[in-house]
This record gives structure tokens, C-alpha cells and sequence, in this order.
């Protein structure tokens, strides 16, 4: 399906409220996620059992004309299958909305469209498997594209398709204001249960102007981040940004009630090996374990806010690396203060938030060797090992903290580059950065998206042109 892309001067972000439902709209959400669950658990099996039925069909020499109809993945096909089968598959589809069904189909058909892509070798990375079956007592999501989606203009409620009037835990003031004033139009709105408690997230396009807040202080013209674990970041002024490490400081409340949770009668009995009737305190024990990761992601989620919003706000230009995230968790020493850190949530926030306040992101190539140049020389070691957490250089006689001197590379690789260029065709400076590309709007938000990348120069390129083709005819 094609992305949905936004005008120009417009942009698409999320707006999320945590709801306040009573015990019938409760129900009625479990209702509406669970039918998305089941129908995304149901049509695999069916398009495994046409596979299965034309294979036999064609082994006892059935002509191909003749053999059973293929059953397609698109979301049209799922879509128009289910409705002929819904009515002996699921008596009581009548009770949940059609777009909780839907939810389920196009998760389905995106699960097995990248499954076939990556069989057929058109998708890179790591072999995806057959998509496996969603769990009772997993996470519930189902979303809203079309029906009654608005913000109530009392902003306390939210209204969602056969769900009705929702209360809401905070103001949706911030919202209805941007759609009763035209400058924002909601698209979706999608209802999630983390440990408990229900979000209503509105998938919005919002007519931005791009530039920095008045309150804002700009700090400077080029930083360059360095992300880590022992601090969140370091930035090339010589601030270390702490890392609150969140699921380091709730381990030990988490062991303990995992501890708990393991002494309560679960679903399935280890001893009989078969499926039981779980207690009520294991189920509330589930939730102690939910709620503490719950908390974890939020505290990891809001330290990475603050701390890109600033960045995005005060400096002009900001310079990161590409970090290979999934090859250096790798390390099993590393690999569990590398996840609670999670320094790839810095190049993903970036990548939108410089688009909203008038700055550029630059990403430095995975390769360079940010942490063993000197920042003062340009001298290269060949080694240097993760224990030596200060830089000398034995040319310049530079001695600095390893994590600042990466920093200070990062900023100095666009330092002396011209923005409208992609480096110094001169000095060679800037050839390891690349300014970030836009993405279609359609995806998630948080992608690249928000900015697009500043115009080349063609007079430049055509004067530069000009010129090596006068050298060429001299010689």
C-alpha cells in the first residue's frame, strides 16, 4: 500500500494520552484487541492449509486450471477472504469494529510480505520465519483509521469507533486546540494496553513552522555526540550527559518479583505438561513484573526526550555516529548495559526533532574511527583497547577522556565542510558524514522524515564542471 505523504509545510507526529476507561470499556477494548489477535492468528493457518491443499492436489496430477484457488497475503485478499468466512469463523464479529479486524489483516500481510522478501533474498538482514502466533496474554493494540476519531472539546475525553465517549488520565487541551484551529487533521488513533493501563495514540499531521522556539537559548553553532553507557552522552563542549540506566537501578525489585511470580500456579504445568487454570495471584504477580518494565521504558524514554529536544533546540548542526547496535550487543559483557542504555533511540530522535526546530543532523559513517583519532592532530592509533578509557596521543602529547576526544572528532568532521555541499572537495574534510536523508511520511514516526536535506548548489557544481572540463582540453 502507499504511504500516506503529507503536504508540504506539514508534518506527521504522534499525540499519546493515557485513558481512564470504566469496567464496560474495558471490556469493550479486550473485545476489539482480541478480535485483532485472533483474526491475525487465524488467516496463516488458512493460507497454510491452500498451500498444503494444492500441493496435494497437484501430486495426484490435477491440472493446474483445476487446482484449489490460491489464497494471496495482500491486505485486499485477506480482507475480502475474511469476510466471506467471517460469519461460521467468528458469530460474533457483529460485536467489535471492523477496523479491529483490519488491524490484524494488515499486521498479517506486512508479517508475510517481509517474510517473502526476506526468503527471496529482497530483504536484507537477519532470515525472518513464518510469523508466529500472538499470545492470549501478550500486548493488545488494535487501531482506528476510520469512524468517529476526534478529541472531545471538553479535553477530557477522546471518542473512538464503537468504543464511544473515553475519559482520559490527562488534558487533551494541546490537541484539540491544533484541530479546532485547522492546523492539524488526525489520520488514526490506535488504543494499547502496557501493563494495565490503556493509551489512545492519535497518528496526527501537524502544519509545523520550523524553527527554534523563542525561549530556547542557542548554545553554539556544531556539536558532536557520542553515546555511551557510562554516561547517556558525551557532547564535544565537554558535558557528560548522566545515564540514569534504569533497568540497572529496578534489577533487584525485578528478580524479586520474578522470583514471586515463579512460586504462583501459571498457565501450564511443568509436571503434567499441559495447560491449567492460572491463579489470581500469579496474574497479579505478571503485573507487578509489567508495571516495574513499564516504569523502566518510561524513565529510558524520557532521559532520551530531554535530552534530544535540547539538542535539537540549542545547536544548529549535530553530528552522530552510525552505531552498529545489533553487532555489539554481541558482547555479553556489554550486552546488558548496552540495551538499558539504548544508544540508537539518539539518532532515531534526532532525525525528527531537527526537522522540527530548524537545525541539521549529520551521521558520521560506521567506520570512522572517531575514538582513535586525535582530536588535535588528526593522528590515527591502531589500537585502542575499551580499558583505556583516556586518549594520549604520543605526537601532540594530548591527553583527554576517550568518550570527549570522539566527541570533538564528530563535530570537527562538518566543522570546516560547507552545508550545502556533502564535503571539502579541497581538504577532503567532512567525507565521512552524510546529512540524513528524508523518509516517506507514512512510517512510523520518530523515522528521518522531518527535514528535508538542504539544496546543492547547482551554479557551484556547474562552475566546478566547467573548469575540469577546460583542464581536460589544455592538456
Amino acid at each position: 500500500m502507499r504511504r500516506y505523504a503529507p503536504p508540504a509545510g506539514w508534518t506527521v507526529q504522534a499525540y499519546m494520552f493515557a485513558l481512564d476507561p470504566s469496567d464496560a470499556q474495558v471490556a469493550g477494548l479486550r473485545r476489539n484487541t482480541g478480535a485483532a489477535r485472533f483474526v491475525y492468528n487465524h488467516m496463516p493457518r488458512r493460507v497454510s492449509a491452500v498451500k498444503a491443499q494444492r500441493a496435494a492436489e497437484a501430486s495426484y496430477g490435477v491440472a493446474e486450471a483445476d487446482l484449489t484457488p490460491w489464497q494471496g497475503w495482500s491486505l485486499p485478499d485477506l480482507r475480502r477472504t475474511w469476510n466471506e468466512i467471517k460469519t461460521w469463523v467468528a458469530p460474533w464479529w457483529a460485536h467489535c469494529s471492523k477496523e479491529a479486524f483490519n488491524t490484524g489483516l494488515a499486521n498479517l500481510s506486512a508479517a508475510l510480505g517481509n517474510w517473502h522478501a526476506s526468503r527471496t533474498g529482497a530483504r536484507k538482514g537477519r532470515r525472518m520465519g513464518w510469523p508466529r502466533t500472538k499470545r492470549k496474554h501478550g500486548r493488545r493494540s488494535a487501531r482506528f483509521t476510520t469512524g468517529a476519531i476526534r478529541v472531545d472539546p471538553g479535553y477530557r475525553h477522546v471518542v473512538l469507533p464503537r468504543l464511544g465517549r473515553i475519559r482520559t488520565h490527562e488534558s487533551t487541551r494541546k490537541l484539540a486546540r491544533r484541530v479546532k484551529a485547522g492546523t492539524a487533521t488526525i489520520l488514526s488513533a490506535t488504543v494499547t494496553e502496557t501493563a494495565g493501563r490503556w493509551f489512545c495514540s492519535f497518528q496526527v499531521t501537524v502544519k509545523r513552522a520550523v524553527g527554534r522556539p523563542a525561549h530556547t537559548p542557542k548554545a553554539g553553532r556544531i556539536v558532536g555526540v557520542d553515546a555511551g553507557i557510562k554516561h547517556l552522552a558525551v557532547l564535544s563542549t565537554g558535558e557528560l550527559v548522566p545515564n540514569p540506566a534504569p533497568f540497572k537501578t529496578a534489577l533487584k525489585k525485578l528478580g524479586k518479583a520474578q522470583r514471586r511470580a515463579a512460586r504462583r500456579i501459571g498457565p501450564y504445568d511443568q509436571a503434567r505438561r499441559r495447560k491449567r487454570t492460572a491463579s489470581n495471584r500469579w496474574q497479579r504477580a505478571q503485573d507487578t513484573v509489567a508495571r516495574l518494565h513499564a516504569t523502566v521504558a518510561a524513565v529510558r524514554a524520557d532521559s532520551w526526550h530531554q535530552l534530544t529536544t535540547r539538542l535539537a533546540q540549542q545547536f544548529t548542526t549535530v553530528v552522530v555516529e552510525d552505531l552498529h547496535v545489533a553487532g555489539m550487543v554481541r558482547n555479553p559483557r556489554l550486552a546488558r548495559a548496552l540495551i538499558d542504555a539504548a544508544p540508537a533511540t539518539l539518532r532515531r530522535h534526532l532525525g525528527c526533532k531537527t526537522g522540527w526546530y530548524g537545525s541539521v543532523l549529520y551521521v558520521a559513517e560506521r567506520w570512522y574511527p572517531s575514538s582513535k583519532t586525535c582530536s588535535g592532530c588528526q593522528t590515527v592509533k591502531p589500537k585502542l583497547s575499551l580499558a583505556e578509557r583516556t586518549f594520549n596521543c604520543a605526537t601532540c602529547g594530548l591527553s583527554l577522556d576517550r568518550d570527549i576526544n570522539a566527541a570533538r572528532n564528530l563535530a570537527g568532521l562538518v566543522r570546516h565542510v560547507d552545508l550545502e555541499l556533502p564535503g571539502d572537495a579541497k581538504t577532503g574534510r567532512g567525507a565521512h558524514v552524510r546529512p540524513v536523508r528524508p523518509a516517506p511520511a507514512g512510517g512510523a514516526a520518530g523515522r528521518e522524515a522531518s527535514r528535508p536535506v538542504h539544496p546543492v548548489n547547482a551554479a557551484r557544481q556547474r562552475t566546478a564542471a566547467n573548469r575540469e572540463s577546460r583542464l581536460l582540453t589544455e592538456r
